[in-house]
This record gives C-alpha cells, sequence and structure tokens, in this order.
C-alpha cells in the first residue's frame, strides 16, 4: 500500500465512520464493485480505529474528562460507603450508561459474529441495508426532540440504543445514524442523542480494534510499515474530526434527512450495479 491510498482509506473511514453512511457498507461497495482490495493488514486497521477514537476524544474531550472524574469519584464513594450520588453528577449517569449501553453491543456482536462476516461478502444485503438506514436517518429528523438531558437518562434508555448500536454492526447500518434514532425515540434532546452516540462508540470501537487483534493474532501480517500506518491513522482523526463537527451542525439546523437521501441513491445504485454485474 503506497502513503497516498494510505491517505486516502484514512480519510474515507474517518468520515463515513462517523457520517451516517456506514463506513462498513462503503467498504463492501467498494471492494465487490469498483475492485478495490479492502485486506490491508491488521495493523492497518487497528490504526485507522485509533484515528478515530483519537477524532472523538478531541471533539468531546471535556465530556470524556468529566466522565472519567465521575467514575473515581463514584468509586471513592462506594469506598466510602456514600452511595453513587448520581444526581448531583450527569456525568457519573452518562458513565453507568455508557456501560449499559455497551452490553447489549458485545453481546450481539459475539453472538451474531457469523452473520456480520456473511453480509460482509453481499453487496446485495449492504445495498438493502443502506436503505434502511436511509428511512431510519428520515423519520429520525421527523422525530420532535424531547426533553431528557444526563442526568433524566435510565438504564432502559441506554440498553435500547445498545442494541441499535449492536445491529450496526451490519455492513449498511449506520452506527451513529441508528443509535442517534434510537436516542430520538427515547425523548433525547438532539444535543444528548448525538452526544451520546459518539462517545458510547468508544468502548466498541476500541472492541472491535482488539477483536481484530484477538482473532487474527496467530495469523496476522503486519505488512504496512510505521509511516504509513500512522498516515492513515492522522487522516482518520482529522477527517473523524471534521465529520463528527459537521454531523453536529446538521443535526441542530434539523437537515439529518439530507443523509437519507444519499444512502437510498447509494443503496438502490449500487442494488441494480449489483444485480447487472452479478455480485
Amino acid at each position: 500500500m503506497s502513503l497516498l491510498q494510505s491517505v486516502i482509506m484514512g480519510i474515507v473511514q474517518g468520515l463515513t465512520e462517523f457520517l451516517p453512511v456506514s463506513s462498513s457498507g462503503h467498504l463492501v461497495l467498494f471492494g465487490s464493485i469498483l475492485g478495490i482490495e479492502t485486506d490491508t493488514g491488521i495493523v492497518f486497521e487497528v490504526m485507522l480505529h485509533i484515528g478515530t477514537l483519537v477524532s472523538i476524544v478531541f471533539v468531546f474531550y471535556k465530556d470524556i474528562l468529566q466522565m472519567i472524574t465521575g467514575f473515581f469519584g463514584m468509586g471513592l464513594d462506594i469506598i466510602r460507603g456514600r452511595g453513587l450520588e448520581l444526581k448531583k453528577s450527569p456525568h457519573r449517569v452518562m458513565v453507568l450508561m455508557v456501560i449499559a449501553a455497551s452490553i447489549p453491543t458485545g453481546i450481539m456482536g459475539i453472538l451474531f459474529n457469523d452473520f456480520f462476516e456473511i453480509a460482509f461478502s453481499s453487496v446485495r444485503v449492504v445495498s438493502v441495508t443502506l436503505m434502511i438506514t436511509g428511512t431510519l436517518l428520515y423519520i429520525a429528523n421527523k422525530i420532535k426532540p424531547g426533553l431528557k438531558g444526563p442526568a433524566d437518562m435510565k438504564i432502559s434508555d441506554a440498553l435500547i440504543v445498545g442494541v441499535f448500536q449492536g445491529l450496526s454492526i451490519t455492513p449498511g447500518i449506520s452506527r451513529s445514524g441508528s443509535t442517534i434514532f434510537a436516542g430520538l425515540t427515547r425523548g433525547f434532546t438532539r444535543e444528548l442523542a448525538t452526544r451520546f452516540s459518539f462517545i458510547m462508540s468508544i468502548p466498541a470501537i476500541l472492541g472491535a480494534a482488539v477483536l481484530e487483534l484477538a482473532k487474527y493474532y496467530d495469523r496476522a501480517t503486519f505488512t504496512d510499515g510505521l509511516t504509513i500506518s500512522l498516515a492513515g491513522m492522522l487522516a482518520a482523526a482529522v477527517a473523524g474530526t471534521i465529520a463528527i463537527r459537521f454531523l453536529v451542525e446538521m443535526l441542530k439546523k434539523g437537515k439529518l434527512h439530507y443523509f437519507s437521501y444519499y444512502c437510498w441513491l447509494v443503496g438502490a445504485g449500487s442494488l441494480i450495479a449489483g444485480l447487472f454485474m452479478g455480485i
């Protein structure tokens, strides 16, 4: 892989990871229809994951720092016998909600891993799921935002959003789009639905990177040089930061449906192209 290819893949990963258009779905379509080689080596893939994590931390660093403080604060309060005292800190609530949301995501990823791998080889599946993503985004844009803030979240809210995050492992189902949709159906404000969607992705992205390494540790081929991998990571981080800020602005303006048109167009176009090409 050349340095330019590494940067291009990093940009694509960063943009599609956070814009509600499904990064995995685009990788499948690029690989199957355009004949682009997507097997880039485990090290490079993990570095791209790290790049997207960097972008989340960069944009939401204040929330993440307060959540880390809240996490250790809860531990100290438990040791001192004071209880969790959640009402005093919305960020403590967020910590518990992220943990709760990660449970169904992890379970679904483990139980349905074989199904997800089969889906990665099917352009038709990705085409249909992209159109499903478009429909979710269109509906989400029509949902009147609720009044729930971080302190008002319940475990049931987090579990449901976590289930949608688990479903997004299917290529073509956007993680950000589906979790924002789920949050809005639970009465979240647009700001909370967006913030929770991105912050809760941190354990999921970390878990995906660890699973990739664990799955292929005995036969992983470290084919990518350090410079090429770092270039891809940096490109993913920059593109991811831009994508997050852009999506936040689009949500504030109530223009999430623009992405639904894109998903419908790409999904229908790739389905037709796949039928003609026999894939």
